[in-house]
């Protein structure tokens, strides 16, 4: 089998020679490309580097190293390698061709009905799958795309742009720095793409009463990112649930494998780590992650469906649930809560009692902890492996105050 050399590149948050050389990638004029965070401590760049092995490294600069020793390439279809990991743990590259790349590109143009010439503004990192899908779908349209390191209010109002991907912290912080009864330059888009992590359900509304154009989207980086838009699959793309509760996915956007690792199932089908169901329109509804199942007392717990109630009562800006080992129960179910106002954040028992009224009564959290915010991925995902760290070295009290 003929193999495809790999070169990494370094980049910043906003990197225009990453597109040239994404481009290059795509259309086989050039080397498979991993991007990677420039900005990554020396030590932990290198184990990354490490770990995903490619032949080469061009740095911040544009400066081309080849590393010595025998290095594998990837198969001749590939464009991407993506890593996956949070901050800590060995990453795990996941091999994208550029055939599927293309197609969750124009699946997702003609999804969200993007007319010629109109551009992207990518404001996510372009070492993670989503804000690598900006700069494909601005490649597929011919469209340059706008980079930039942050999404704010100027930013977006000056970027002449009429699609943007978003995670949920930035669309929130974009709706508060408007300012209550203030227009949005998010209103004048076409499409706001909105993914990463389960948004709550007040913001959505907020943002639609705004007159945000808001798509959600749920993907992976198995699956070129957001392969199904407001529940519904993008076009090829088939979702299931089967017995075992979990989401599987097909189509011509999965992954050709890991890096390293196993290959994409040879049954075309990916069986993800996220529990769903599908109303009778067959709209999909994402529960939340397999293995963030809490076993409380012998009944399971499905953390996110926690979070969605907690997010719906008044004075609760967001929540993260998670579950914590206890000596009778075997796990507890623990709220960790953004307040509205800080200054009078909802009553633990009035947070209790919102979650009985629409879930069993031992899905209520046992514990409360009242934070400022809550810690972030660059993914927009939260930090749940720092989260968790965080509780536990803190004092195991009702109602506490952790600052980020």
């Amino acid at each position: 089998m003929t193999l495809r050399p790999l070169r990494a590149v370094l980049v910043g948050p906003a990197t225009p020679r990453l597109v040239e050389l994404l481009a290059a990638a795509l259309d086989g004029s050039g080397p498979a490309i991993v991007p990677l965070d420039a900005g990554l401590p020396p030590a932990r760049l290198a184990e990354v580097i490490g770990a995903l092995g490619p032949g080469s490294v061009e740095d911040a600069e544009g400066v081309t190293t080849t590393r010595s020793g025998p290095y594998e390439g990837v198969a001749e279809g590939t464009a991407v390698v993506v890593g996956t990991s949070g901050s800590t743990g060995v990453p795990k590259g996941v091999e994208l061709s550029a055939a599927a790349l293309r197609h969750s590109a124009r699946a997702s143009l003609d999804r969200v009905s993007a007319r010629p010439g109109e551009r992207w503004l990518c404001c996510l990192p372009v070492t993670h799958v989503a804000g690598l899908q900006v700069l494909v779908r601005s490649l597929v349209t011919g469209t340059e795309p706008v980079l930039a390191e942050r999404a704010d209010a100027g930013t977006v109002a000056a970027s002449g742009c009429a699609h943007v991907s978003l995670v949920p912290t930035q669309l929130q912080r974009l709706l508060a720095e408007g300012g209550a009864g203030l227009p949005t330059p998010l209103a004048d888009f076409s499409s706001v793409l909105l993914g990463g992590a389960a948004a709550p359900a007040g913001l959505l509304t907020a943002a639609r009463d705004a007159g945000v154009p808001v798509v959600t989207t749920y993907g992976m980086t198995e699956t070129c990112g957001g392969c199904v838009y407001d529940g519904v699959p993008l076009d090829g793309v088939r979702a299931e649930v089967r017995d075992d509760g979990r989401i599987w996915i097909s189509g011509p956007v999965l992954f050709s494998g890991y890096r390293g690792g196993p290959r994409a199932p040879g049954d075309g089908w990916f069986r993800t780590g996220d529990l769903g169901v599908l109303d009778a329109a067959g709209r999909l509804t994402v529960r939340g992650r397999a293995d963030d199942v809490i076993n409380t007392g012998g009944h399971m717990v499905v953390p996110g469906e926690v979070a969605a109630a907690l997010q719906t009562c008044p004075g609760v800006r967001d929540a993260v649930v998670v579950g914590q080992p206890d000596p009778e129960w075997g796990e507890r179910v623990v709220a960790v809560v953004v307040p509205a106002d800080p200054g009078d954040p909802p009553a633990p028992e009035l947070l209790r009692l919102h979650v009985r009224e629409r879930l069993p009564r031992y899905a209520a959290p046992s514990r409360v902890v009242m934070v400022d915010a809550v810690p972030m991925l660059p993914s927009g995902k939260h930090d749940i492996v720092r989260l968790r760290q965080e509780l536990l070295r803190r004092e195991q009290t009702e109602v506490e105050s952790v600052i980020y």
